[in-house]
């Protein structure tokens, strides 16, 4: 099979009430410490795309993003599927009990999670769904000499390209930045390989 051939299937749709009930009290709480409030249900909506696997496989996966960045976010991910670039899983925070870092142990590409930033009072741009986490194993977040998820750890030393990193200038991260989201890697302390989020 050519696959290459493989045509990208993706959808916007609306959080139906059943997904909305998963969520509740798990990835979605009506407020944080500090007063954030959490965006409506109808500010959100749920992605369902399409991605190659690290066996070379085409699955359907799904990410709840933001309503007013879901048109740009589909086309992100038709771009890393037209480029090949693989996902390992691409689940809602949801399935791992809203826990983050269950998540990034299970290599899950993820979005939306209402919490705060680790280790601090602020929340995060996953709160709002303005942020997308790729591959985690394959790119740690790295604070001091802590690496996040401990899975991770081989792949602190990025002189080595290995299948589903993330670098400067590959089609993924020129995919985020070319809708204006800036891209962890970039950043000095801490460096999170894996985050991109709006600005």
């Amino acid at each position: 099979m050519n696959r290459g051939a493989v045509k990208f299937r993706g959808e916007i749709v609306p959080v139906s009430p059943g997904t909305q009930a998963r969520m509740r009290g798990v990835s979605w709480h009506p407020s944080l410490p500090g007063g954030f409030a959490a965006p409506a249900f109808d500010e959100l909506r749920l992605l369902r795309v399409s991605h190659w696997d690290f066996e070379g496989q085409v699955q359907q996966g799904e990410l709840v993003v933001a309503r007013g960045v879901a048109e740009m976010l589909l086309e992100v991910f038709e771009r890393i599927h037209a480029a090949r670039f693989p996902l390992a899983k691409v689940r809602l925070i949801d399935h791992y009990d809203g826990d983050d870092e269950r998540s990034m142990a299970d290599n899950n590409t993820s979005a939306f999670n209402c919490r705060l930033v680790a280790g601090t009072t602020r929340p995060s741009k996953h709160a709002e769904g303005l942020a997308v986490d790729i591959n985690p194993v394959q790119n740690p977040y790295i604070v001091g000499s802590n690496v996040h998820p401990q899975a991770a750890a081989p792949y602190v030393d990025r002189d080595v390209p290995r299948p589903g990193m993330l670098f400067e200038d590959d089609p993924v991260v020129r995919a985020f930045e070319r809708i204006g989201w800036t891209w962890g890697g970039r950043w000095d302390s801490p460096r999170d390989y894996h985050h991109f989020e709006s600005t």
